[in-house]
Formats: structure tokens, C-alpha cells, sequence
């Protein structure tokens, strides 16, 4: 009884979370229209049309009824199927066993119980389930490192696949013990062959989420991906890895539109947020990111392939150490667009390229052949940027001669090299325009 009261009391600050961020503040991803010229007033405000954007309510409408939860709530502890939490015991079956039985009741809490240690190895969570569900892990969930166990699929460990209207927190961990994996990386070890390594927890076509209060750490490539979903809040996460942990992204986001992302705190081997192709407004506040490879979108137009991303905005982050500030990055060849983006309110810490667009995006180890298409990039906004470059060269925008940027806008840049001396800014086909004090300039 005590155990039912503690999850109902989860269950109502869960609608309570549904409540408050739900739905974005009205202005919030306010942006200016496709192929529009952008206009900034004295106050910062995009002027003539503009597209208001907002996440649209996560609506888990059966837990706001209170008395029906006290008599219907479900109760599935991970123990009782057989789970053992003792690090070393193979708890895979019992984790599905529990699953299969909270997605099929209604109204049901996956209980993953603190003081315990879950050896797992991939699996994965498919719904749709019957009903709302909450996925309460307290305790550690932590991977096999025996490469042998991913022979079926080395692309994933934990995956929750077509779930909706969940909630997945706790104040747990999960370890994604990528050790093994960075290891025997082509990054670390040129002589090996380039293979793919496991995303720790994915949510594949999912949408109304609540993912907060968990800490991922050591993931075997990317930590946390939210791929083909929507109507998403994040929050108070805490993503960590070592710094040459490679692809170790924090937090990666692909085909998935409207997604808030708060509070949390990203220090890997990669991008602390990388953002893809297919990917819609998308709002991230009070970020704290370093080590890493800072915040970016892309890369897009690998392969000659067509993408797009649209409606993004970072508005409060905080940038440490990193080898990269806010980035976009797109391959030659490619086509589509990335446009309607904000960077704003964001503090560099010794940032080796606090301000970067790169439209020559080249990851590989022969050099890329010059392309005549490239994936378009317009309507980009940078205000209220400070703080220190780690390089001479603060500000690097370097664009196409077939596709040059368009719409770029500075607003109250204030980026010195570390020890106070005078940042440059290095720029090809870009039209610029400036707001308010700037530095640097380009040339």
C-alpha cells in the first residue's frame, strides 16, 4: 500500500510536469518564414511574418483523474518476475516478462527498484501498450559487454519501440559500459574496421513523453536518440563519458518533431546535442554542455542525400571546454535545407569554435571531391553570445559558392580569445548583417 501511495504521488507530478511545459511559451519558437529576409527590432523580436511554432500538450489524459489511479494504479516490480538486481545475474527475461505485463495492463509503473544493479543485455520495449504507463527506474540498469550478445542487432541496447504517452524517470542510472566498444573503435584504433556500436536507450516512433530526472553515463556510441517521435519533454538529464569516447553524442534527435529539452547537463566524447535530418521545432533551454563537441545540427547530405531541419532554437546554454560552440554542418553534394534557427543566450567557456557554420563537412579519411550541389542554409540567428574562444578564430562561417548562406544574423556577440585577446571571424558566401555590438566582425 505504501509502494501504491509513493507512485501515485510520481503519477501526479507527472501530470503536474504535463501541466506546466505541456505547451511552449507563446513567442518561444517564433521564427521567420522559409526564404524570408530577417528583420530584428530594438527588442529582438523577428519583424513581418514569422511562424509560430509551440510543443503541443503532452496529454496523458487518464492519470489527471485521481480517484480512478488510487483503485486501478498497477504496480509492476521488475523482482517479482525474477530480476535479481545483482550485477551479474542476466535479467533480460524477467525485464520483458514485467513488460509485457504493465504495457497490457491499464494505467500501469515498470518498477525498477533503487539499491539494485540490473545486468541487461539489448532489448526491447514495444507497445503501443493498452493503456498510459510510467516507467520508474530507481535503481541501475547496466549493459552487457560481451559484443557476442549484440550479434542480432549492434545498433541498440535499450529501445522502447511505438509506445505512447509514457513517462520514463526516476533518479536512476543507466550504464551503457561502452568501454569494450570504444576499445575496438576505428577512431581510437585507425587500423581497425569501421563498425557500428549500440545507442544506449532509444525511443523509436514514440510520442506525448516525459523523459527526466536520470543520469545516462559510458554509452556504447550515442546515449540517448528520440528517432522518428514526437511531442517530447526532456529534462533534468545527466549525460556523461569520457572526452575521447568516440560518437558518444548526449542526446541525438532524428525525424522527431516538437521536443523540449531542459535542465540537463551533457559532458561525452561528442556532440552534446546533435540534431538531424527530419527534425521540427525543437526547443533547448538550460543546457550545460562540456567536455564534448558542443551543440549541433547536422551533419546533413551525406551521400548526396536530401534533408531537412527546421524551427530550432537554443535559448540558455552554457559551453565548457568544448571543441565546437554551436554548430551547423552539412556534407557537399547534398540538397535541402536547414533554415529558422536561434542560438541565443549562450555563455563560451574556452571554446575552440564558438561560432561555426560548415557547409565543407568532410568525416572521413580520404578528402571529399568538390560538389556543386550543397544542403541550403538561411534564416539563422546568434544573439546574446559571450564569453571565450580557445582559437584565434571565434566566428567561422564557411559556405557554399553555389548555395551561400543567407539570412544570417549577429546580435550582441562579445567573443575574445581566452586571456583577453581580439577574437577574428573568418567568412566565405555568407550574407550577414549585424545587430547591436558585435565582436568579432568579419573582415
Amino acid at each position: 500500500m505504501a509502494l501504491q501511495r509513493h507512485y501515485l504521488s510520481f503519477l501526479i507530478i507527472m501530470v503536474s510536469s504535463v501541466a506546466c511545459y505541456g505547451t511552449l511559451p507563446k513567442d518561444s519558437l517564433s521564427l521567420f518564414v522559409e526564404g524570408g529576409s530577417p528583420s530584428i527590432d530594438d527588442g529582438g523580436t523577428f519583424k513581418d511574418h514569422f511562424i509560430k511554432q509551440s510543443i503541443d500538450v503532452l496529454s496523458l489524459k487518464n492519470f489527471d483523474k485521481l480517484g480512478d489511479i488510487s483503485s486501478s494504479l498497477k504496480m509492476v516490480n521488475v523482482n517479482d518476475y525474477g530480476a535479481q538486481g545483482d550485477g551479474k545475474t542476466d535479467d533480460t527475461q524477467a525485464f520483458k516478462k514485467a513488460w509485457e505485463v504493465a504495457c497490457s495492463s491499464g494505467d500501469a509503473v515498470l518498477v525498477v527498484p533503487q539499491n539494485n544493479n540490473y545486468l541487461l543485455k539489448p532489448i526491447t520495449f514495444s507497445g503501443p501498450c493498452k493503456s498510459n504507463i510510467a516507467v520508474q527506474i530507481s535503481g541501475i540498469i547496466e549493459a552487457s559487454d560481451n559484443p557476442s550478445d549484440y550479434s542480432k542487432d549492434r545498433t541498440h541496447w535499450l529501445m522502447f519501440d511505438s509506445v505512447q504517452k509514457m513517462s520514463l524517470k526516476g533518479g536512476g542510472i543507466i550504464n551503457g559500459n561502452g568501454n569494450i566498444w570504444w576499445q575496438n573503435s576505428c577512431k581510437k584504433n585507425k587500423k581497425l574496421p569501421c563498425k557500428d556500436a549500440p545507442t544506449a536507450l532509444t525511443l523509436y516512433k514514440c510520442s506525448d513523453l516525459i523523459v527526466e530526472d536520470l543520469t545516462i553515463k559510458n554509452g556504447q556510441q550515442i546515449h540517448v536518440s528520440f528517432q522518428d517521435s514526437q511531442n517530447v519533454k526532456v529534462s533534468g538529464l545527466t549525460v556523461t563519458a569520457p572526452e575521447d569516447s568516440p560518437n558518444t553524442d548526449g542526446i541525438h534527435v532524428t525525424n522527431t518533431q516538437n521536443i523540449q529539452i531542459s535542465s540537463s547537463i551533457i559532458g561525452t566524447g561528442d556532440d552534446c546535442i546533435s540534431i538531424v535530418s527530419g527534425s521540427k521545432n525543437l526547443l533547448a533551454t538550460d543546457i550545460t554542455c562540456g567536455p564534448g563537441h558542443g551543440i549541433s545540427i547536422g551533419s546533413l547530405g551525406a551521400g548526396e542525400s536530401k534533408e531537412f531541419v527546421s524551427g530550432i532554437m537554443v535559448n540558455g546554454a552554457k559551453l565548457s571546454g568544448t571543441t565546437n560552440g554551436v554548430r551547423i554542418k552539412t556534407w557537399q553534394g547534398g540538397s535541402g535545407s536547414a533554415s529558422n534557427i536561434q542560438f541565443k543566450n549562450i555563455q563560451m567557456d574556452n571554446v575552440t569554435n564558438p561560432i561555426i557554420i560548415d557547409q565543407n563537412y568532410c568525416d572521413q579519411a580520404k578528402p571529399c571531391q568538390k560538389q556543386n550541389s550543397a544542403v541550403k542554409i538561411r534564416n539563422v540567428v546568434y544573439e546574446n553570445i559571450k564569453g571565450t574562444s580557445a582559437s584565434d578564430e571565434a566566428v567561422q562561417f564557411d559556405c557554399s559558392q553555389n548555395f551561400p548562406c543567407q539570412g544570417i544574423v549577429m546580435q550582441n556577440i562579445e567573443l575574445q580569445v581566452g586571456g583577453g585577446g581580439e577574437a577574428k571571424a573568418s567568412c566565405n558566401s555568407v550574407k550577414l548583417s549585424y545587430r547591436g555590438d558585435v565582436t568579432p566582425h568579419c573582415p
